[in-house]
């Protein structure tokens, strides 16, 4: 198979610079209206149940940016250990560690300092051992081989444009017969070159 590659004329720093300072903005300023939902609202639209976020902080639901909801493929379990790539402030991170429980362990991954800085500051607020955060790309990720029962995320690989070494980056995090559970945008026909150089249509 030929490999994926970055769209030729699309650089992936301006690009990852790009989607930084978007979601830079959604920790700083939830409510400011985006042109996509947010938050609470989001929640309720992709159908997260009302237990899944009680004892979340709502400095956390705020920042909430995904796309759709990787818990309805099927719910984490007791002792599983999890990582959630692009966690922005951790939504999906302290559902994962509730089902998980303390015998389990989450391991939340983003690009952006600010959002990772606020998911940080409840963690310790909320004092969840077994949940940690970490800076990381979806291609490259500070986490050991084999070493998630579950990968999911929400609304992240869209925004990648190696898709390819996402996908061999979970492959390569995941134990035989673990699970990737991923909600995120999908196209019905074909994205033409040209699009895919413009950086206003990756962060838009």
């Amino acid at each position: 198979m030929e490999a994926v590659k970055v769209p030729e004329g699309l650089d992936q720093e301006t690009l990852r610079s790009a989607i930084k300072k978007e979601y830079r903005e959604v920790a700083a300023n939830p409510n400011k209206g985006f042109h996509f939902h947010t938050g609470r609202a989001l929640a309720k639209i992709v159908e997260y149940q009302d237990e899944w976020l009680e004892g979340i902080p709502e400095g956390v639901v705020e920042s909430f940016a995904g796309t759709g909801n990787p818990f309805s493929i099927g719910l984490l379990q007791p002792g599983e250990r999890v990582v959630d790539l692009g966690c922005g402030a951790g939504i999906d991170s302290f559902i994962a560690a509730h089902q998980v429980g303390p015998a389990g362990a989450v391991i939340g991954i983003d690009m952006t300092d600010e959002m990772l800085d606020k998911a940080r500051m409840w963690q310790g607020k909320m004092q969840i051992p077994h949940l940690e955060f970490k800076m990381g790309y979806l291609e490259e990720t500070p986490v050991g081989d084999g070493w998630a029962d579950v990968v999911i995320s929400n609304g992240v690989v869209n925004l990648c444009p190696n898709k390819l070494g996402a996908y061999k980056e979970i492959f390569r995090m995941l134990k035989p017969g673990g699970r990737f559970q991923m909600a995120d945008i999908m196209v019905n026909r074909q994205v033409p070159e040209s699009a895919k150089q413009k950086i206003d249509l990756w962060t838009g």
